[in-house]
């Protein structure tokens, strides 16, 4: 059953002449999350868990504390399992995340917690999490500027070899499972459980090999080992797909998982033909760079040492006060010439007018854009043209209001890197679309609690 907390226990109290007390930003961030709409919003994720979770069942992790220490997690850059023993270990948390005398709940407890909570609900505190900026005069909104950035998938680098072998580790693993649901007397099949793993392996170790060996000799020894990789490859699919036959009455959940790893591996064998066999390119739009994150998208931005990235480009709108008043998680290689309209949109929305000024990088600049701006009643529109640029807009660029926009929009890129090495917006260690969705909202709503502790703070 959803509890909402556990009763207050002053910690500092229990022991005489113990001096118990947080520092001033952790203080301040105790009294953002006493806020009764984030606690609801939360608590409603929650309970959809079970039907009757919110009358029914034994008492669970209380939402207070389930909340408290999923912030602490992302603060502090922590696992789950770091998360645990820390809070456990140290009585100022254990006071922040109103855990008490209370055992900290299990890492694999929070996880299945963290679960519930919805990138959509996570949109919904970040913007009140800007509200109540506003509410404390953090921020006024009437400066805005627009930026984006990849925030990584956990993968490694991607490679032919490596995808194939990894399709076909996942098949024979998902066999053996298939092995002890189906009838005693077909295990008796040799080849249709048949561990085909570690020839993959070695096969995808000695196509790494080969690369060190440049000329005709080495091209011809690389691409004899991708045949042979790509019979085991096609060996593991037709087993797979014998396996599926036989699961079509009994464990569906299996049944569909082997499907789908099928699917991506007979893509992984379509694409290394096309690119090693057949000499052709392959679109990246239609690349599979990972067998676990399908969904990862190459993204080619010509940053410096970066040329080419893996994951999903991340947009971010912030407005005075140093806020993150929007995100969005894009699709591809989204162009950046298209997110201008709708953080005004939203920005409208959020605070009710339009800014004052507005500042992006060239990527963003069309002339569609400035005049939309400007009709949106934006007095001051910072976005440098790109190319050839005429005397009159040389002269635009030169004024001392759009010199001071550009100085303003670089702070963007500050705030990017802060997240990035604060963790906030690092590699992603959650799994799944909706895993990564989470990991980004998540970053955000705790970078914006920070900034405005750290104001509230300082005064």
């Amino acid at each position: 059953m959803i509890v909402d907390r556990y009763d207050a226990v002053d910690l500092c109290g229990l022991i005489p002449g113990l001096r118990l007390e947080m520092e001033p930003e952790l203080a301040e961030l105790d009294r953002l999350l006493d806020d009764d709409v984030v606690f609801n919003w939360v608590k409603l994720d929650l309970s959809r868990r079970y039907p009757n979770s919110g009358i029914r069942g034994r008492h669970c992790t209380p939402v207070e504390v389930i909340l408290r220490m999923l912030v602490v997690r992302r603060l502090y850059n922590w696992s789950y399992e770091q998360t645990e023993r820390n809070v456990s270990d140290s009585l100022v948390l254990r006071q922040f995340c109103r855990l008490y005398l209370e055992p900290a709940p299990d890492d694999t407890t929070l996880i299945r917690w963290a679960r519930l909570i919805g990138s959509e609900t996570l949109q919904v505190l970040n913007e009140r999490t800007v509200d109540l900026a506003k509410t404390l005069k953090v921020t006024r909104g009437r400066k805005l500027r627009t930026d984006g950035t990849v925030v990584e998938t956990n993968v490694r680098y991607p490679t032919d070899s490596g995808l194939l072998a990894d399709g076909v580790k996942v098949l024979s693993r998902l066999m053996r499972r298939a092995k002890t649901v189906v009838d005693d007397g077909l295990e008796a099949v040799r080849d249709l459980f048949r561990d085909r793993s570690r020839s993959a392996k070695r096969l995808a170790r000695s196509i790494t090999e080969t690369t060190r060996r440049r000329g005709p000799e080495g091209e011809a020894l690389r691409k004899d080992a991708y045949k042979r990789l790509l019979e085991v490859a096609g060996s593991s699919l037709r087993q797979a797909g014998n396996v599926c036959k036989l699961l079509e009455e009994k464990a569906t959940g299996l049944r569909k998982e082997l499907e789908r790893y099928k699917g991506l591996l007979h893509r992984v064998v379509k694409q290394t033909k096309q690119r090693v066999l057949q000499g052709e390119s392959v679109p990246a739009t239609e690349k599979l760079v990972s067998i676990f994150e399908p969904r990862t998208a190459i993204i080619r931005r010509g940053k410096a040492g970066r040329e080419t990235e893996y994951g999903h480009k991340v947009w971010l709108d912030e407005v005075d006060g140093g806020l993150v008043s929007a995100y969005r998680v894009l699709g591809g290689n989204a162009a950046d010439v298209e997110q201008l309209g709708p953080a005004i949109t939203h920005h409208k929305r959020l605070f009710g007018k339009p800014p004052e000024l507005v500042a992006a990088d060239r990527r963003v600049y069309s002339a569609g854009n400035e005049r939309m701006a400007q009709e949106a009643g934006i007095k001051w529109v910072c976005l440098p043209r790109p190319g050839h640029k005429s005397l009159a807009r040389e002269t635009r660029e030169r004024q001392r209001w759009f010199r001071s926009g550009m100085r303003y929009r670089a702070g963007v890129e500050g705030r990017i890197s802060v997240m990035k090495r604060r963790g906030y917006l690092a590699r992603c260690r959650d799994k799944g679309r909706e895993g990564f969705d989470r990991w980004v909202g998540w970053g955000v709503l705790t970078s914006n609690l920070s900034t405005i502790a750290r104001a509230v703070a300082v005064r």
